[in-house]
């Protein structure tokens, strides 16, 4: 396999992954659940992370909590403490950003750092540097993490998933084939499920055989995308650590699982209204606007209805949005079935400046950004939707969740003095909270 590469690291890309985040930073935050199997996903009546404990039972990833009940019913299921996973993902990257200042915050429990160069200047190889990486993560946080080390970002994922949990995989290019010989194609970082099927029928079954093809043979097959898949593979980096907060955004999504499920359509409506104020607020914080337009609706069997619409000009401001989506909305609609989520994609996003037309409608578009800039800065001081449409009245007077799954994480219900609600210190509590 020399011909796969000229070198073993001709760049050091490392990439960090939390194992079982959610879920080991409940058994971090309480002790007493180390070495249970824990849950987390009340909120959404489904399993979101589970301890390896959880997964040796048997529970998987969106199983229901009457599922889970069945198989493991000693499971200790809790609600998403999303502060508690945000401050602890924080303190990933600070840690990682000691060895290397070229950090890539991938998600809220994997990142990317580049250690190319840094042998010098810390005095150690590159296994050496992801060893103390490693030790300072698990040591500092109380939460192991697997670790890949390669000259790409793919080949580090590779890595990353190799010896789970608290493993550390070195791949140096020379060395990528005896892994890649072993791994499933489908298991690539960036090749979804048709694609696997559609190389599996063509004779590639493992990542090793679809980075043996022959460049022609890939240009000819395969969009962009995988031909970047295959470079990275062959130990030829094609996708940059990206360090830079993005500033602009193709697209903006957002969605949100209520429960109990709902077959009332105001509320339906108002949930789908919410999500509509949440991508408008973050659109408008990067100057940004939108005029194709999706919306979907989700019942309680995971079907999706969708609605596409296309505005006369780009938007980012939501009782316009809303307005455009209510007929739609009715159509799709079905009486008597059971919805359980909605969501709206803002796509082909350009510069809200572009929302001036020529045509008279300058001078009432200008009016209505103003009162929503004011508005924005209301939420900053007051907090987020202090101020909300009537259409979203529902969605925050019955919340997103009621019952037994509307039980606040324990932080939450911990507050320390000076704390509210929505203005909080950044330190986990240690230990049960009654």
């Amino acid at each position: 396999m020399e011909s796969l590469t000229l070198r073993s690291f001709p760049r050091a890309i490392l990439h960090v992954d939390g194992d079982s985040f959610f879920a080991s930073c409940e058994q971090m935050q309480d002790p007493t659940l180390r070495g249970k199997p824990v849950i987390t996903g009340l909120e959404r009546g489904i399993a979101s992370s589970m301890s390896y404990e959880a997964k040796a039972r048997g529970v998987t990833r969106a199983m229901s909590l009457r599922d889970i009940k069945k198989i493991c019913p000693d499971a200790i299921i809790l609600p998403s403490d999303y502060e508690l996973y945000s401050l602890m993902s924080l303190r990933m990257y600070d840690i990682v950003r000691r060895y290397s200042d070229a950090v890539e915050e991938y998600s809220i429990d994997e990142c990317f750092a580049d250690l190319t160069g840094m042998r010098r200047s810390l005095r150690m190889s590159y296994p050496r540097i992801a060893e103390a990486i490693q030790r300072d993560l698990e040591t500092e946080l109380g939460v192991t993490f697997s670790l890949g080390l390669a000259p790409t970002k793919v080949l580090a994922k590779v890595g990353s998933k190799w010896n789970k949990p608290s493993g550390l995989t070195v791949i140096p290019g020379r060395e990528a084939h005896t892994f890649l010989a072993q791994l499933p194609v489908g298991d690539l970082w960036g090749i979804g499920p048709q694609t696997a099927s559609y190389l599996t029928k063509k004779g590639v079954v493992t990542a090793l055989d679809f980075a043996l093809v022959d460049e022609a043979t890939m240009a000819r097959s395969l969009s962009k995308p995988f031909r970047a898949v295959w470079y990275e593979l062959r130990s030829q980096m094609v996708y940059p650590i990206e360090t830079e907060k993005k500033v602009a955004y193709k697209s903006i999504s957002k969605t949100k699982t209520f429960t109990p499920p709902s077959t009332d359509p105001a509320y339906v409506f108002a949930q789908l209204s919410k999500n509509i104020e949440n991508a408008c607020i973050k659109a408008r914080r990067y100057n940004q606007a939108s005029r194709h337009l999706y919306a979907f609706l989700k019942t309680q069997d995971f079907r999706y209805q969708g609605m596409q619409i296309e505005l006369a000009n780009p938007t980012a401001l939501p009782h316009v949005i809303v307005r455009a989506l209510r007929e739609p909305f009715q159509q799709v609609f079905r009486a008597k079935t059971q919805y359980r989520g909605t969501g709206i994609v803002l796509t082909e996003l350009e510069p809200s400046l572009s929302q001036m037309d020529l045509f008279g409608e300058m001078e009432g578009v200008a009016a209505s950004y103003k009162i929503f800039e004011h508005l924005d800065a209301m939420a900053d001081k007051f907090g987020k939707h202090s101020i909300f449409l009537g259409s979203s009245f529902l969605a925050h007077k019955r919340g997103s969740h009621e019952g037994y799954r509307g039980v606040a994480p324990k932080r939450q219900r911990a507050l320390l003095k000076g704390e509210t609600k929505r203005r909080r210190i950044g330190i986990p509590l240690i230990g049960e909270v009654s």
